[in-house]
């Protein structure tokens, strides 16, 4: 692989509410902690606890807006990770299809 993994990028996008909070803000184009768990079934609390990890992670930024802050998501980190997905498939699609050589090699050399 010539793409280096980011353990962290990887580690945010991981968590399955992080990623649908990354789909409503990319659907919105923008949202607040309130807004967001309107649509999630965590609280408020919670969701501000994952855009923070989320900000942390690069790929959402805030802006303060009145007593909230709205998030965006950062598009070039977010290609950064959809690259980064893409590499590491590529890399087991290979690995994949050496294994499939083996056991087709060995399975003819049974016959």
């Amino acid at each position: 692989m010539t793409t280096t993994v980011d353990d962290d990028l990887w580690s945010a996008i991981g968590d399955p509410t992080r990623r649908r909070m990354l789909d409503l803000l990319l659907s919105e184009g923008r949202g607040t902690a309130t807004s967001l768990s309107e649509h999630l079934p965590v609280t408020r609390q919670a969701v501000a606890k994952h855009l923070a990890v989320l900000d942390r992670a690069g790929l959402v930024h805030a802006r303060p807006e009145g007593r909230e802050k709205q998030f965006h998501v950062d598009e070039d980190q977010l290609a950064r990770a959809v690259a980064q997905l893409a590499e590491v498939g590529n890399t087991w699609d290979a690995r994949l299809r050496r294994i499939k050589r083996i056991a087709e090699t060995l399975e003819r050399k049974k016959q």
